[in-house]
């Protein structure tokens, strides 16, 4: 798609659609980064669209069309639940609006594909979560391995492994329905960052299980009811990189020990242990080959939290250049995560046809509190 400089100047106009729990941990950011102004706070229940924008002094609020009709927005960030992400966007997309979704950009190829297309016809940017790659603890990371600190990375390992969210959740039956699951709720975060370390996912290899079909509420005003199981509940996939290089994941909702932000990146140098990537920050720890211990490296660079994506979207929209946390790269993760489904039913490889180019590193001095457009 075209990547054209905007025309308008100043701030750029931002509508959140879904006043849910996630939208408090984007609206702490968006509405205090000054290069982004927050107009309109829209819900299919407008009371939760009118509390949450007198929460954080939103000028307005309403009905989904409350943000698609608004002249002054420019992109909307897309908070409803998965199965209506795509819904959303291409509603979105259909107002003249560039989009950022929360992850995961779809719950299959055909509807994420279709997005893109569409998209890409009308000349609109989509972005998607997680963003938390371009946040100072993957970032120098990143710096790190492109200066050549372990050599060529070669193979990765990470882990995801917790006792599930039923325990503390107060309506967690969702994230055990398609389009959920350990790996479609906790894998973006983790193959966002190989994609960005390796290059695109060529193919997968994965076996799945779930240990029961029902589990119960914990907590909150549902405590003791039983719900479905849908999906498998642990995930183990091996993923081969364009590079050569490979991987091997956990996913699991199924260990009585949390275990989880695991990620080690080996090269042909040395070890490198990354921070959680569902985290922004968090120190690096790198060993060498002769090394006793652990050298600690802390991180350096941003670090605000979610919505850094957004306004990258929008700095990027005002310059004409390319954006980090793309459609492409988010459909590619989809792509993946679909892929490694099929592996576990069919128990073959499964090649990936899709692909997306690593995203340029964020600038060490990138201020999102410092006002620029």
């Amino acid at each position: 798609m075209s990547h054209a400089a905007s025309t308008r100047r100043g701030p750029v106009g931002v509508a959140v659609i879904g006043a849910g729990n996630i939208s408090k941990e984007y609206l702490d950011n968006l509405t205090v980064f000054p290069d982004l102004k927050v107009l309109v706070i829209a819900d299919l229940f407008e009371k939760a669209a009118e509390a949450r924008a007198k929460e954080y002094g939103i000028p307005e609020w309403g009905g989904v069309d409350a943000a698609l009709n608004h002249p002054d927005v420019e992109i909307i960030v897309n908070l409803t639940i998965p199965a209506a992400h795509v819904e959303v966007a291409t509603a979105a997309v259909n107002a003249g609006k560039h989009v950022w979704t929360e992850k995961p950009f779809s719950l299959d190829r055909a509807s994420g594909l279709g997005l893109l297309k569409t998209a890409d016809a009308a000349g609109i940017r989509l972005g998607c979560a997680p963003d938390t790659f371009l946040g100072a603890g993957l970032q120098t990371a990143r710096r790190l391995i492109e200066r050549g600190d372990i050599g060529t990375p070669l193979t990765a390992m990470t882990t995801f492994q917790t006792p599930g969210p039923e325990s503390w959740h107060p309506n967690p039956a969702f994230l055990f329905q398609t389009g959920a699951g350990p790996l479609f709720d906790m894998g973006p975060y983790y193959l966002t960052m190989l994609v960005q370390t390796f290059g695109s996912i060529r193919k997968v290899a994965a076996v799945g299980s779930k240990s029961r079909d029902f589990r119960v509420i914990g907590s909150g005003p549902k405590a003791g009811e039983e719900f479905t199981v849908e999906v498998p509940t642990h995930v183990s996939a091996m993923a081969q990189f364009e590079s050569g290089a490979s991987s091997h994941s956990v996913f699991s909702f199924e260990s009585p020990r949390v275990n989880m932000g695991f990620v080690e990146i080996t090269g042909t140098e040395a070890t490198l242990s990354l921070p959680d990537p569902n985290n922004f920050d968090g120190d690096i720890r790198l060993w060498r080959a002769g090394d006793e211990d652990w050298t600690t490296v802390p991180a350096t660079g941003p670090a605000s939290g979610r919505g850094m994506g957004v306004l990258d979207m929008a700095r990027s929209l005002r310059a004409g250049v390319p954006h980090r946390a793309t459609g492409n790269l988010a459909y590619h993760v989809v792509d993946s995560m679909v892929s490694i489904t099929e592996s576990m039913d069919s128990g073959t490889f499964v090649d990936v046809e899709s692909s997306a180019p690593v995203s340029p590193a964020l600038p060490e001095d990138w201020a999102p509190e410092t006002a620029t457009l």
